[in-house]
Order: C-alpha cells, then sequence, then structure tokens
C-alpha cells in the first residue's frame, strides 16, 4: 500500500467541497438544466475563465460542511468520537449554520438538542438518503491504513442520523472508495470494485451485490448507465418525483462510483459526469469530487477556482488545504 501524498488529501478535500459547489446552484433540476449549466458555464471556469461571482458564489453545502465538522472532529480527538461528532451535528443545526439541508439528519439534529442519545437519534429504515455517505470521505482519509476501523467509523458516524442498513453499505462505500482512490489502489477495476463490494457486505448484501454490477455498466455511456443506476434498489413501480439521481443512497452511491469509475483519470469528466445527469447534483458531485480528488490529487484541481470556496465567507481554501494537511501530518508522520 502506498502512503498517500499530501496533495491527494487536499485533493480529496478541495475536490469534495468543489463538486458540491457546482452542483450547488442547479440542484433538484433537470437534465437539461444541468447539462446546460456544466458544459456551457462551469467548463469555461474550468478552462480559465473567472465565474461570474453572482452566478457561481464557490458556497459549498451540508455535504461538505458535515464532513469538514466529522474530520475537524477526528484530527481533534485523534480518531472518532462519536459524542463530539454528534454534538458538532446539533450545533452547526441549532446555530443555523447549515446550508441545504436534509430531512433525516435535521430531524436527527432536532432530537439531538432534546437530549437525546446519539445512539437513538437517527431516523430508522425505511428512510434511506445519501445524508451518511456524502460525510464519509473524511473517514477514508483517516482511516485507509486500517480496512476494519474504516468500516466500523463510516457505520457508526452513519447510525447518528441515520440508522438503514441501506445507509451504512454507503457510507462504507464512499469511505472505502477514498481511501482505495488515494493509496493508488484505483488502478485495478475489477479489485477496487470487488474490495468495496467486500467491505459494504458488512451491513447490506443486497447493495453490495449492485455494486458489483458496476462492473458492467461502467461499460455503458452515461445515457445509457443512467436508467438501470437510477432505479437500482427501488422496486418497479417506485416514484420518486426526482430527475436524474435522486437522494436515495444507493442510486447516488452507485452513480458516483460509476463517475469517477468511468473517468478516473480526469476530474472535470468525473464531476461532469456525476452532474451534469440532474437531481441530487450538489451530493453526487461531493462524493464523486471527493474520490476523483483522492485519486488525482490537488494539482488536477483548477486552483481560481478552489480559492473561491467558502462556507458563507469563511472556512475557504486556506482552512480547508490546512485541515487536510493536519490530518495528512497524523497519519504519515
Amino acid at each position: 500500500m502506498l502512503k498517500p501524498s499530501k496533495t491527494k488529501f487536499r485533493g480529496c478535500l478541495l475536490g469534495q467541497c468543489l463538486g458540491d459547489a457546482l452542483g450547488f446552484p442547479i440542484e433538484g433540476r433537470d437534465e437539461n438544466d444541468c447539462s446546460s449549466f456544466i458544459f456551457n458555464k462551469a467548463k469555461h471556469w474550468f478552462d480559465g475563465f473567472e465565474p461570474n461571482r453572482i452566478e457561481w458564489s464557490g458556497q459549498y453545502t451540508d455535504d461538505s460542511q458535515l464532513a469538514r465538522e466529522l474530520l475537524e472532529s477526528m484530527i481533534e480527538k485523534g480518531g472518532f468520537d462519536p459524542k463530539d461528532y454528534a454534538e458538532r451535528i446539533e450545533a452547526i443545526f441549532r446555530e443555523n449554520r447549515i446550508v441545504g439541508q436534509g430531512l433525516a439528519t435535521a430531524k436527527a439534529a432536532r432530537n439531538l438538542a432534546r437530549g437525546v442519545s446519539w445512539k437513538r437519534s437517527g431516523e430508522p429504515p425505511p428512510s434511506a438518503g445519501n445524508g451518511t455517505a456524502m460525510r464519509a470521505a473524511p473517514v477514508g482519509m483517516f482511516h485507509y491504513d486500517d480496512a476494519e476501523e474504516m468500516i466500523k467509523v463510516a457505520h457508526t458516524q452513519g447510525w447518528i442520523t441515520h440508522k438503514d442498513t441501506r445507509c451504512s453499505a454507503g457510507s462504507v462505500a464512499i469511505a472505502g472508495a477514498t481511501a482505495m482512490a488515494l493509496t493508488g489502489q484505483a488502478e485495478d477495476t475489477d479489485a477496487f470494485i470487488e474490495n468495496i463490494a467486500k467491505w459494504m457486505a458488512y451491513y447490506d448484501d443486497e447493495f453490495s451485490k449492485l455494486t458489483l454490477a458496476l462492473k458492467d455498466w461502467i461499460l455503458l455511456p452515461p445515457h445509457k448507465a443512467l436508467a438501470p443506476i437510477s432505479r437500482a434498489g427501488k422496486s418497479p413501480d417506485y416514484v420518486d418525483g426526482w430527475p436524474g439521481i435522486s437522494p436515495f443512497v444507493i442510486s447516488s452511491v452507485l452513480w458516483s462510483l460509476y463517475s469517477f469509475l468511468r473517468y478516473k483519470d480526469s476530474y472535470w469528466d468525473a464531476i461532469s459526469t456525476a452532474v451534469s445527469i440532474g437531481g441530487d447534483v450538489d451530493t453526487t458531485g461531493a462524493m464523486t469530487g471527493a474520490v476523483a480528488g483522492a485519486h488525482n490529487g490537488e494539482e488536477a484541481l483548477p486552483k481560481h477556482l478552489t480559492k473561491l470556496l467558502n462556507d458563507r465567507g469563511i472556512w475557504g481554501y486556506e482552512e480547508l488545504t490546512a485541515l487536510a494537511d493536519k490530518c495528512h501530518e497524523i497519519k504519515t508522520s
């Protein structure tokens, strides 16, 4: 196993925030709107043009806010402390600092604010949104060298807000994909998929088996892969009302992994695939961006865009890179 470089740690955190921020202005819109935004505006920004700050402020959402809080907590505590992370979740909601909140996570935060233990605060099944997977990449950063601990922490951090086993498996998938991307293990696509599926099976066998289907789906172009992935794990008559990819954890995690694996050596191609099809695109952008950034490193990200990242004017490039560097120092020194 390769020891990850500092640029890969930075690429992971910045890549998540950038993918999230690019999806944020078009979250919930259909493929036409998302494709137009990505290929007519964002592509020009990637190519070096300065964004109009009215069109794109660099603001990222709860996906990256909660991932950042998780990484901060693990660094401060020297590992995962569920009580500390639960307090951070409660505080960011109570203080109205959250951007684009998910329903299940907001409900869990209210439970925590009422004094409910983190062990009982999460939404029970069948609530199975992507609110735990979207914030799981830092688990892969912090535990890239210990698969057993990574699997346990990915599950436990999610349990605070979501108790469905599919959510646990989705969190493991993103954490595991991040860990392998950081350590140069994404080159062998079949082994990459097989390892993720094996780790996911600790919590949900059906989701694990669906993940193995990525071996076939990544051979399809996006417009043909979208249909089977968007329907994965859903009953034939289920209608969720979302265009593209919904917040359902199975389809959104699978689409994010598909986008990365289809174009793993190009951050732009992976992100544009994740976001252009519509739906919950800040989250697919965040998850894809974390893994693609971990694989390709900070140098794959346009610095004139990462310099604009922010959370309501704070937690921008300097603070995010300092956080990633601190994690790298702890894990590699």
